[in-house]
């Protein structure tokens, strides 16, 4: 049974109408937030800067991502009340979650990061700041752990499954399904300060991450390695390295120094999203001996 395909001859397939109001809701306050900080020119990287220096990293970081973290048990709720779907069906195809390709996918792209970062700090030092205080690392560990994984789960669930889900039963396509999910999830990053600072072309790293994210959950038929990859991206990052210019400035082991353009240059962004996750897709495809790559990401949603 494939992902999409499994809820045709469920009770969820009969009204699509209740996917709307989550759906418009959440991606609301996304819209409404980025038209506020632009009708009032409002530098999103400002507040944050004014939010530390008023309470602290750790007490930012909770302020920023608490709220986002608690929708994954809103959703939960209205998935299990409301649409009568259960929870497996939501995450996978499979008979039960497959917690080794989690496990699998979170550690992949924790060492990947990890090599790219020590590359860099090999090759640029001066672009580093040893950045450890046991006093405020410590607790921000503990939220991190935590929080970073609701967070992620959460939008896992929400872009590559709910949405996916709710966009592919409506349109009968997986590709609609897989290009519409992609884009809004690029989208909803437009108010990040790292935005305003790089550019738009920025955007680019993260509609290509949506659709990679995509590709993986369609080809695999559940959420599984899409959710180690983001966990892993978040965790390690705000635990490793942050800068002054983005959405997460965290008591993390090191400050990066060099300039946004510098960071995240098209050149780096192009990188990334043309080569390093197109080779990861291919290590996932040879693991999990994935074929039909045709159907399963262009095809029509049928019942099989």
């Amino acid at each position: 049974m494939n992902y999409i395909e499994q809820l045709l001859k469920t009770p969820v397939s009969k009204k699509l109408w209740l996917y709307l109001p989550f759906s418009v809701f959440f991606i609301g306050i996304f819209v409404f937030n980025w038209v506020f900080l632009q009708f009032n020119d409002i530098d999103s990287g400002a507040l944050i800067a004014r939010n530390i220096e008023l309470y602290g990293k750790n007490i930012n970081f909770l302020q920023t991502i608490l709220p986002i973290s608690s929708f994954f048990f809103v959703l939960i709720l209205w998935v299990r009340v409301v649409q009568k779907q259960s929870l497996l069906s939501l995450i996978t195809a499979r008979k039960k979650v497959d917690w080794k390709r989690i496990a699998f996918s979170f550690a992949v792209w924790a060492a990947i990061t990890l090599l790219i970062f020590f590359y860099s700090l090999y090759s640029e030092p001066e672009n580093f700041k040893w950045n450890f205080d046991w006093a405020a690392f410590l607790p921000f560990l503990l939220m991190a752990l935590v929080l970073i994984p609701l967070q992620t789960s959460f939008e896992e669930l929400f872009m590559r499954g709910y949405l996916m889900q709710g966009i592919g039963l409506a349109s009968k396509s997986r590709f609609m399904a897989l290009v519409t999910t992609s884009f809004i999830f690029g989208m909803m990053h437009i108010s990040n300060p790292e935005v305003g600072q790089i550019g738009y072309y920025i955007l680019i790293y993260y509609i290509g991450t949506g659709v990679f994210l995509g590709i993986i959950t369609l080809m695999d038929d559940g959420l599984e390695l899409a959710l180690g990859f983001h966990a892993a991206n978040n965790l390690i990052g705000a635990l490793l390295v942050t800068s002054n210019w983005t959405a997460f400035q965290t008591n993390s082991l090191f400050v990066e120094l060099s300039s946004p353009k510098d960071s995240l240059s098209l050149i780096t962004v192009l990188t990334q999203v043309g080569i390093v996750l197109p080779l990861l897709l291919l290590l996932f495809a040879k693991v999990y001996r994935w074929k039909d790559w045709r159907n399963r990401l262009m095809g029509k949603v049928v019942e099989v």
